[in-house]
C-alpha cells in the first residue's frame, strides 16, 4: 500500500484568501487550457511506507467493527424476546387445556344435578312414595291415637290405636 502526499512551498497555500470573481464552472472544461496557472501545481511524490505500514499492527477486531456490540445486543434482546413470548406462550396454552378440561367437568356435573334433581322431583309424589315403601317392605299405618298431657301432668289417650296388619297375612289372603 502507498502513499502520496503533496509538497507545497512554504510561502503558499492552496487557498487563496482573495474573493473569487466570475462565474463558477459547474461542467468540466472540455478544452486544453491554453493560459499557464497563477499558482503552479505543487509536485507528487511517492513515499516510500510499504514495509512500515505491513508491520504495523492491526486494530483488535472489535475496534474495527464498532457496530458489533450494539448488533450482538439487539440479536440477543430478539432471542430472549422471542424465547420470552414462547413461554408465555406454552403457559397460556396449558392454562386453556386446563380451564376447557374443568369446563368439561362442570358440564358433566351440572346434567347429574339436573338428573337427580328430575328423580327427586318425579319421586316426590305421594304415590310413587306409597309405592316405595311397599317395595321397603313397610306397611300402612291404621287409625293414630294421640296421648295429651295435661298442665297438672296428667295424660289423656284420644282416639283408639289399632295394630297394622301383618303383611304376610295380606299376601295370603289374596
Amino acid at each position: 500500500m502507498t502513499r502520496a502526499t503533496a509538497r507545497v512551498p512554504v510561502g503558499t497555500s492552496s487557498r487563496s484568501t482573495a474573493p473569487r470573481t466570475g462565474s463558477t464552472r459547474t461542467t468540466p472544461r472540455t478544452t486544453p487550457r491554453t493560459t499557464p496557472r497563477s499558482t503552479p501545481r505543487p509536485e507528487l511524490r511517492l513515499v516510500p511506507g510499504g514495509q512500515t505500514a505491513r508491520t504495523r499492527r492491526r486494530a483488535p477486531r472489535a475496534l474495527r467493527h464498532p457496530r458489533a456490540p450494539f448488533v450482538l445486543l439487539v440479536v440477543a434482546m430478539l432471542v430472549g424476546t422471542t424465547l420470552g413470548l414462547l413461554i408465555l406462550n406454552t403457559a397460556i396454552a396449558v392454562g386453556s387445556v386446563e380451564a376447557t378440561q374443568l369446563r368439561a367437568d362442570n358440564a358433566v356435573r351440572a346434567q347429574e344435578v339436573q338428573r337427580l334433581e328430575q328423580q327427586v322431583v318425579a319421586g316426590g309424589t305421594p304415590a310413587e312414595i306409597a309405592a316405595a315403601a311397599v317395595a321397603a317392605g313397610l306397611v300402612p299405618a291404621g287409625p293414630a291415637a294421640y296421648l295429651v298431657i295435661d298442665p297438672d301432668g296428667g295424660s289423656v289417650l284420644r282416639g283408639t290405636p289399632v295394630p297394622a296388619e301383618d303383611p304376610a297375612a295380606s299376601e295370603d289372603g289374596d
